[in-house]
């Protein structure tokens, strides 16, 4: 019998993506297994979060940005992050609890002065951030290698380190060649309670996404590494070979068909609002007649920066004859930043398949979510969907290239609907055997318990030593970008 631990999560930014859904069942599981949480953050907004966050079921404490922007002109990015960071960890390390363990993921610049809390570090890497980073030109590269540096040195001052898959274990290895700890793999999981309440059918944000079409969906966060493109060349691809060689039922089955991207979409960032501007523009390159949905509650400047043509959803139902029943029924392309669950939920309930495009994603929680809904997934075959789609039973696996993936769409679109089916169970029930939040919560909780029977990794001495490294970084930093 483990006794209750007082556990701390500390994440940057508390969105929608996957990774926040890790760190959320990852905190859910502890808290049903009799310990007590609570989750840092340096941004938390509740009109784009996961309803556990501010419902009430997790306590979220939200600190370090009073001071240092996200940015500076638009630039510095990584190095505000930084700063914000430390001053999130300033503030932890002067609150009055005491914690047992410290859950630290995504950023681990850090976890140095987080040693003054003299809790162990638990550091689950996502994907090492070096491998992430631009470096097109020599400027971006001596502006990076500080940072780069940083990182495989506050890495290894986590007392244990876990990785996704076994992609970015081996990954992590390669990008941290002096690090001498190997990470262990703890794959995300998913709650399905949270995948098996039905939808509210009910709600008037559905409505700009009824039709009679059928539905190939992609949900990614609008980010150029997703290569959300990829998606709409395949689709139009398959539009453009069914006109031409396509016949009586499949043909049918083919053109009564739109493809819809939903994603997280944060204002604030500017490469998620000239990204879903880009693939606009493409999509309509490519022949196909898009829609945007503007998210729900939008501010005016968030509206302006959205595809031109964005139309809101309804905020309430109408039984106005007027109102067409089928409303992507002129749509190739719908595209919905900033979806709700309810939507997700939805679309995941009505989608034929999923494309999902990354090539070398760490994990990936959509296929995940897909397979688990029962629906199949196309997705590029490298990096971490190899180790959770099935080749020819859950899903299909392709080389990141328009024809293939164009291929396994049709091949979904038309498939049988038995065979179809049968496909989509075998996903749900890979997921429930290997994904299960319970069995995640367990491996967590031995992890977690395992790595406090072993001293602390370093010294607060060491920390010391690391605190004034990270400043000599940053003032490195601001030199050599004013020398630039």
């Amino acid at each position: 019998m483990v006794r209750p631990l007082n556990i701390a999560f500390i994440h940057p930014d508390l969105g929608i993506g996957g990774a926040e859904r890790l760190v959320v069942d990852a905190a859910i599981s502890l808290q049903k297994r009799g310990h007590r949480v609570v989750i840092y953050t340096m941004h938390h907004d509740l009109s784009h979060c996961f309803a556990e966050t501010r419902d009430g079921t997790l306590d979220v404490r939200v600190g370090g940005n009073w001071l240092v922007p996200r940015s500076i002109g638009g630039r510095f990015h990584i190095l505000c992050t930084i700063l914000r960071s430390l001053m999130l960890a300033r503030q932890i390390v002067n609150d009055s609890e005491q914690y047992d363990a410290l859950f630290v993921d995504q950023l681990s610049a850090p976890i140095p002065l987080l040693k003054y809390t003299h809790a162990h570090i638990f550091f689950y890497c996502h994907f090492p951030d070096y491998l992430l980073a631009r470096r097109d030109s020599l400027g971006q590269k001596l502006y990076r290698a500080p940072f780069d540096l940083l990182e495989e040195f506050t890495t290894g001052e986590a007392d244990e380190i876990v990785v996704n898959s076994r992609f970015t274990q081996e990954t992590f290895r390669k990008a941290f060649p002096h690090l001498s700890k190997i990470p262990k793999v703890l794959s995300p999981a998913l709650n399905f309670e949270a995948y098996d309440r039905p939808v509210d059918s009910g709600d008037p944000l559905l409505r700009a996404l009824l039709t009679e079409k059928r539905i190939v969906l992609s949900i990614n966060r609008f980010e150029r590494k997703k290569d959300i493109g990829l998606a709409l060349q395949a689709f139009a691809l398959c539009l453009q070979r069914n006109s031409a060689t396509g016949n009586g039922a499949k043909r049918a089955a083919i053109n009564n068909c739109c493809l819809v991207v939903a994603g997280g979409w944060d204002p604030r960032v500017s490469e998620n609002t000239q990204y879903l501007k880009e693939l606009d523009a493409q999509a309509k390159q490519l022949g196909l007649c898009t829609r945007t949905i503007s998210p729900q509650r939008a501010s005016k400047e968030a509206l302006a920066l959205l595809p031109d043509g964005a139309v809101g959803a309804p905020t309430i139902l109408d039984d106005d004859d007027d109102i067409p029943t089928d409303q992507l029924a002129s749509i190739d392309v719908l595209f919905l930043p900033s979806f709700t669950e309810n939507q997700r939920a939805f679309l995941l309930s009505a989608a034929r398949c999923i494309v999902y495009t990354p090539t070398n994603e760490h994990l990936g929680i959509v296929p995940l979510e897909a397979m688990y809904m029962r629906v199949p997934v196309v997705a590029a075959d490298s990096g971490g969907p190899r180790e959770t789609i099935q080749h020819g039973q859950t899903g299909y696996l392709c080389e990141p290239a328009e024809d293939d993936f164009a291929a396994a769409i049709s091949k979904l679109l038309t498939m049988d609907d038995n065979k179809w089916r049968v496909m989509g169970d075998a996903g749900h029930d890979r997921v429930k055997l290997a994904f299960s939040l319970d069995t995640f919560g367990a491996k967590l909780e031995h992890l977690i318990v395992d790595m406090l029977q072993r001293p602390t990794h370093a010294s607060v001495v060491l920390g010391v030593i690391a605190t004034l490294f990270i400043i000599f970084v940053v003032a490195l930093t601001l030199l050599l970008t004013w020398w630039r």
